[in-house]
């Protein structure tokens, strides 16, 4: 019997920037999704979870659309592995999980990684290398889009560590992050609304900023990030336009808020999560009213400064908030949100975990 696990992820702030070659600043959660595999001489394999009604059988030789789903995350790391010619087992997997599914916080990338570390047990596989795997898998066999980011923040996590990623050289540096100690907390809100990448807003979204980067003669957004945001006065299509100019604008606050966490500065971080969500309010257009009101309401309570994290369409907000004030702040933030007609936010205090790993 195989066990192994990987954690979902909070993006600090960097949002859609890793398709775009720029940077972003996740941690690990201590949500996680574990896997048990028990491998045999069959020809498919077995799955159950514990949030699905009954088991998906999944033939070892399965192509994009042969399993659809949520199996088709487990199918598709299947498919993307033999397809790169790694050797897959059959036999029974289960599945069990407390990352919250549609939320922002990459579920699917943490059931993607834990089912890989399970399949490849003992194999010399690295890191970055499982998680471009786990991306093929979501990509070409789900069907969704996504960069690298949510693969490279669940292999890669460390305790007490954000991580800076850099998509164009995918690298990974490890980025002091313990606002606890600073008498800061991280908090996360829930909305409740639930979002999909594969209804073509992300895809969307990524297709502008790849229309914004031709259009100015480049292969991806980073090669004129020297430049500024002049550059972007060459784009005719205004959409376009904003789409680049928030992926310009959020990377130089990524490298801004690493500078602010190596000083302690949570003013000034927070300041950025502000502007952040601003910029993907306005700009990218990711953000919901719901989500807005969230934020808003935990700025205007006492929070240092609050952003959406993920994805966008839904999910999850978090916020910088003075220890002292996190009670405040929650009640403040459900009050809102429940005077306005919607349901009540879970609210948590979160922090900086482990990768997947046994």
């Amino acid at each position: 019997m195989i066990a192994y696990s990987a954690p979902g992820r909070v993006n600090l702030i960097g949002e859609h920037t890793d398709y775009n070659g720029g940077f972003a600043l996740p941690i690990a959660l201590p949500q996680r999704t574990s896997v048990t595999f028990d491998p045999d001489d069959s020809d498919n394999l077995t799955v159950v979870s514990d949030h699905a009604d009954g088991p998906v059988r999944i033939p070892l030789d399965t192509t994009p659309g042969g399993v659809t789903d949520w199996g088709a995350y487990v199918a598709g790391v299947v498919w993307a592995l033999r397809d790169s010619g790694f050797a897959v087992s059959g036999g029974t997997m289960s599945i069990s999980s407390d990352v919250p599914i549609g939320s922002g916080l990459s579920s699917s990338a943490a059931l993607e990684c834990a089912v890989l570390g399970a399949l490849t047990s003992g194999a010399p596989i690295d890191r970055i290398e499982l998680a471009r795997l786990g991306q093929r898998a979501e990509n070409d066999y789900v069907g969704a889009p996504t960069g690298l980011l949510d693969q490279l923040s669940s292999m890669f996590g460390e305790v007490a560590n954000a991580m800076l990623i850099d998509f164009r050289d995918v690298a990974v540096h490890p980025v002091p992050f313990d606002p606890d100690a600073s008498g800061v907390a991280l908090l996360l809100f829930d909305s409740g609304q639930r979002h999909g990448h594969v209804d073509g807003e992300y895809a969307a979204r990524r297709a502008s900023c790849e229309r914004a980067a031709a259009a100015l003669g480049v292969t991806s957004l980073r090669e004129v990030q020297h430049r500024g945001v002049d550059v972007l006065a060459a784009l005719s299509d205004p959409v376009d336009a904003r789409r680049a100019r928030h992926v310009l604008t959020e990377n130089e606050r990524v490298l801004d808020f690493v500078a602010a966490c190596a000083e302690l500065d949570f003013g000034a971080a927070g300041l950025l999560f502000t502007a952040s969500h601003a910029s993907m309010r306005d700009d990218f257009e990711i953000t919901t009213e719901h989500i807005d009101l969230i934020a808003d309401a935990a700025v205007a309570a006492g929070a240092l400064g609050a952003r959406m994290t993920g994805g966008g369409f839904g999910g999850c907000v978090i916020a910088l908030v003075p220890a002292e004030l996190t009670l405040k702040v929650g009640d403040a933030v459900r009050s809102a949100v429940m005077q306005a007609g919607y349901d009540e936010p879970d609210f948590s205090r979160v922090f900086a975990a482990a990768g997947a790993g046994w």
